[in-house]
């Protein structure tokens, strides 16, 4: 009897010294974003959602019993830097997961690397098609929307609010060009009588719009339609009222506060809609804890970036928990078809491209609301993933492999 006393508590003593081995253990996610010079604002809010989301893990027990830890890296938002922080962190301290939110050629740059040492990338703002298409990889993962999903769910708004002229106006790169394309597809699938009064495809950093603004006019458009970001949206939207312009704008980031703040001039944005994945007017008790939650800790709202970010982490940290592991390969699989109750609406991760399909929430910009002394989007209504989601067989995927 003694003997098996004995044996009972060298083996109860075992277990508990191997859990303990795997408490004590760390799961690394490196954030890779621009924590310097001029898109510091955005790779800031970026992390801080993510940090966000590690904090709330960890108070919970972390995923396992592992603690996650969150490692935050200036890509300083070019593919060279990125790539050999990155590499370094795998070599040097063993990180094998990834993600960011800034900069589509430091995706392709990151998800090389993911695919040469078997690591895991994901995004929760590179929003370029491409990536999920014709590029995809099975080291990426996309917890965001696309430009098709995104143009898609704003021709979706404009369709049903019954717009006829309807003018488009996006930055001269593959985001803003692969934006103004998803978006006529799919008006012209809505509404074949909408008309596409005018287009424009202008340089980054744009600082005179006024001739562009004087095309709008001139084409009659009842509706903008832009992509545009940071300053190209924000002087786009200041110098239109002033100049005349009457048509309001269906963007893709109205719902920034700092974009509102900067135009200075409620008039010039209300009325005009935007279309994200995560909104601070998302209805339902979760939203409203994870925002009251936020607020308390950090001392300001969770928007935009941050809930993006902290959506996708926990995302990601679902398929951790299920792998069991953060070796790559397992969670890879383990993601794959995974299904998550997220705050925004059911979340799932799409096999064929590891394009996650979710619903997409728009929102019209109203003078009064409880979070901001400005302007900010009104109630957010849901676009339901079938209304937007790009069948796997058009994509440019040609299958993900093993």
């Amino acid at each position: 009897m003694a003997k098996k006393i004995v044996a009972l508590l060298a083996l109860f003593v075992f277990v508990f010294a191997a859990s303990a081995v795997l408490a004590k253990g760390t799961i690394k996610l490196a954030v890779m974003e621009p924590l310097s010079g001029t898109f510091k604002d955005i790779g800031d809010r970026y992390l801080e959602g993510a940090q966000y989301a590690a904090e709330v893990l960890n108070k919970k027990g972390g995923i396992n019993g592992q603690k996650v830890e969150v490692i935050a890296v200036d890509s300083e938002l070019k593919p060279a830097v990125a790539t050999r922080k990155a590499t370094k962190l795998i070599l040097q301290d063993g990180v094998m997961s990834f993600c960011g939110g800034t900069g589509s050629s430091v995706a392709g740059a990151i998800i090389t690397l993911a695919s040469k040492y078997n690591a895991l990338f994901f995004t929760y703002g590179m929003a370029a098609a491409g990536l999920t298409g014709a590029k995809c990889d099975r080291h990426f993962f996309r917890t965001c929307a696309n430009t098709d999903t995104q143009s898609f769910a704003l021709a979706n708004w404009v369709a049903e609010k019954g717009f006829k002229k309807v003018f488009c106006i996006a930055q001269d790169y593959s985001f803003g060009q692969e934006a103004v394309a998803g978006f006529i597809k799919k008006l012209n699938q809505l509404n074949p009588n909408a008309q596409i009064v005018g287009k424009i495809l202008h340089p980054t950093g744009t600082k005179d719009f006024a001739p562009y603004v004087s095309q709008i006019i001139s084409s009659g458009a009842e509706v903008v339609f832009t992509s545009n970001w940071g300053s190209d949206l924000t002087l786009l939207l200041k110098q239109a009222k002033p100049l005349g312009l009457k048509a309001k704008f269906a963007c893709y980031y109205i719902n920034d506060e700092y974009a509102i703040n900067a135009v200075a001039n409620d008039e010039a944005v209300i009325g005009s809609v935007g279309a994200e994945i995560y909104m601070l007017t998302i209805p339902g008790k979760a939203n409203q804890e994870f925002i009251e939650g936020f607020k308390k800790a950090k001392g300001y709202y969770p928007t935009w970036l941050r809930g993006k970010a902290y959506l996708a982490t926990s995302f990601w940290a679902e398929a951790v928990k299920k792998a069991g592991t953060d070796k790559a390969d397992a969670v890879i699989k383990a993601w794959e078809g995974l299904t998550y109750d997220s705050l925004a609406g059911k979340w799932t991760m799409r096999a064929c491209d590891h394009q996650v399909q979710q619903p997409i929430w728009t929102a019209e910009v109203m003078a009064k609301n409880p979070f901001f002394k400005h302007a900010y989007v009104g109630p957010a209504k849901m676009v339901a993933p079938e209304k937007i989601a790009v069948p796997c067989a058009e994509t440019g995927c040609k299958g993900l492999g093993k």
